[in-house]
Formats: C-alpha cells, sequence, structure tokens
C-alpha cells in the first residue's frame, strides 16, 4: 500500500523544482506612434537549478507570430522585444515564451515555458 503513495509524496518536490514566474514589465496601456511598433518587457524568476540561463531563447507570441527577445543591459532575468500593433487595432494579446536548456544525465535536454496572457492598449491618433 506504501509503495503505491511514494511518488505522490515526492511530487510537492518536482513542482517545488520547476517554479517559474513571469513578471510582464509592461505598461498596460501605450500611445499609439507612427511605427505602430511598441516595446514589452519581462523578467524571469525562476527556482530550477538546472536551467542554464545562458541557454534561455525569449520569444514574443502574437497569435501565430513569433518576435524575438534581447537581454536587456546589465540584467541577467530581463529581456525586452517590440509587438507590431497594426493602424486601426486598439489592442493585441501576446504571451512570452522561453525556449531553455537543462542540465541533465549525459547532453542538456531542451524545456520551454510560456507565460499567461497579456494585453497592450494602443490609445490615440
Amino acid at each position: 500500500m506504501m509503495k503505491k503513495f511514494l511518488p505522490v509524496l515526492f511530487l510537492p518536490l518536482l513542482l517545488a523544482g520547476c517554479a517559474t514566474a513571469f513578471t510582464n514589465l509592461t505598461p498596460l496601456q501605450q500611445a499609439r506612434n507612427p511605427k505602430n511598433l511598441y516595446p514589452v518587457e519581462v523578467a524571469l524568476d525562476c527556482s530550477q537549478q538546472t536551467l542554464r540561463w545562458e541557454s534561455i531563447r525569449p520569444q514574443i507570441l502574437v497569435g501565430k507570430n513569433t518576435y524575438p527577445m534581447r537581454s536587456t543591459l546589465l540584467m541577467t532575468n530581463r529581456w525586452e522585444g517590440m509587438v507590431p500593433v497594426p493602424p486601426g487595432t486598439e489592442s493585441v494579446t501576446y504571451r512570452y515564451k522561453f525556449d531553455y536548456d537543462c542540465n541533465s544525465f549525459g547532453k542538456p535536454k531542451p524545456a520551454s515555458r510560456i507565460s499567461r496572457e497579456y494585453t497592450l492598449s494602443v490609445k490615440g491618433q
């Protein structure tokens, strides 16, 4: 009987090792600009000790389109990118996706995390 419950006892330990938090640092509303590109920024907090920080490949997901992000100067856990909002459109919904490698037995294994949805509203003109 105890053998059946043993995996359940270790489940909280496995989940605690994978705790990832996305912090959207972008204002929810921005003024329309002539280029129709709007900056977004995110911070990643992760307690997963096997994560290889130098392998992180962040991107912004807008519908089926992806847009690259780059690391923010002087910060190790923040990235920024640009989201297009076409003229006549007042808002856009987006997510952050982080692909990265984790240490494992043998070679590193790929992993990925996706944030919840955020909505950027564009006002003016």
